[in-house]
């Protein structure tokens, strides 16, 4: 968690740095072999090198962004959820619990599909 904590600092909204750091943490505790980056003023988890998932904090939400291919892949489970997205990131609102089912799904997902990638990006 010490590669977030100059980003947490910079959160000006308690409530907001509160539930991203838990957010962190948590992915961090869950998936331990990720290693957690600052990219694009942005916290990431990588694996081998490559992106797995990314957030940034917006004023109504924190997002989520796994990278399109776990966006089709969860598509249905994105949408069911009520969630507002794009082709890249979903929108979990602050005042909604976080989905960590969906998390965790974003995640192992991009672990396995992206197991053998040599990029940082999916090509």
């Amino acid at each position: 968690m010490e590669a977030f904590a100059g980003f947490l600092k910079g959160i000006d909204n308690q409530d907001h740095r509160d539930r991203t750091e838990e957010v962190l943490r948590w992915v961090a505790d869950t998936f331990p072999r990720l290693e957690p980056v600052i990219k694009w003023n942005q916290p990431m988890f990588t694996d081998h090198g490559t992106y797995i998932i990314g957030f940034s904090v917006a004023k109504n939400h924190l997002s989520v962004a796994p990278e399109q291919a776990a966006m089709i892949e969860f598509g249905d489970d994105i949408g069911a959820a009520g969630f507002a997205h794009t082709k890249e990131l979903v929108r979990m609102p602050w005042k909604k619990e976080m989905d960590y089912g969906l998390l965790r799904k974003f995640i192992e997902f991009n672990i396995e599909d992206k197991a053998d990638c040599k990029t940082f990006w999916r090509s």
